[in-house]
C-alpha cells in the first residue's frame, strides 16, 4: 500500500523557514517522481515544486523561484522542501505528490498518482 505522508508545517514570522518533509512508501522510491502543492484558504490548489526520480532536475513555480527548495534523499525515501524567506502570502495546507514510473517533472495536479494528508504552514506579518 502506497503512503505520503508530510510534516515539518507550523507558525512562523515573516522573513523566516520552514523545511516540509515528506515520506513515500509502498513502491519502490528512487523510480518516483515527486511534488509539492499548495491551497490557501478559498483558492485552487497550486504548484510549488517537483524533482525528477533522480534528484538532478528541478522545477518551481515562479512564486517561489529563489525562495523554496526541493531536494530528496532516495535512501530515506524523502523528498524535502526547504522555505526560506517566507512571506504571509505562502500561508497555506501544503501537499506532497508522488507519479510513480515518472522520468519527468510532472507539474499539474492531474499528472501525480498519490497525494499525502497535507501540513499547515502559516506564516505572520
Amino acid at each position: 500500500q502506497v503512503q505520503v505522508v508530510e510534516s515539518g508545517g507550523g507558525l512562523v514570522q515573516a522573513g523566516g523557514s520552514l523545511r516540509l518533509s515528506c515520506a513515500a512508501s509502498g513502491r519502490t522510491f528512487s523510480s518516483v517522481a515527486m511534488g509539492w502543492f499548495r491551497q490557501a484558504p478559498g483558492k485552487e490548489r497550486e504548484f510549488v515544486a517537483a524533482i525528477s526520480w533522480s534528484g538532478g532536475r528541478t522545477y518551481y513555480a515562479d512564486a517561489v523561484k529563489g525562495r523554496f527548495t526541493i531536494s530528496r534523499d532516495n535512501a530515506k525515501n524523502t523528498v524535502y522542501l526547504q522555505m526560506n524567506s517566507l512571506k504571509p502570502e505562502d500561508t497555506a495546507v501544503y501537499y506532497c505528490a508522488a507519479k510513480w514510473g515518472s522520468y519527468g517533472l510532472p507539474r499539474t495536479r492531474n499528472e501525480y498518482d498519490y497525494w499525502g494528508q497535507g501540513t499547515q504552514v502559516t506564516v505572520s506579518s
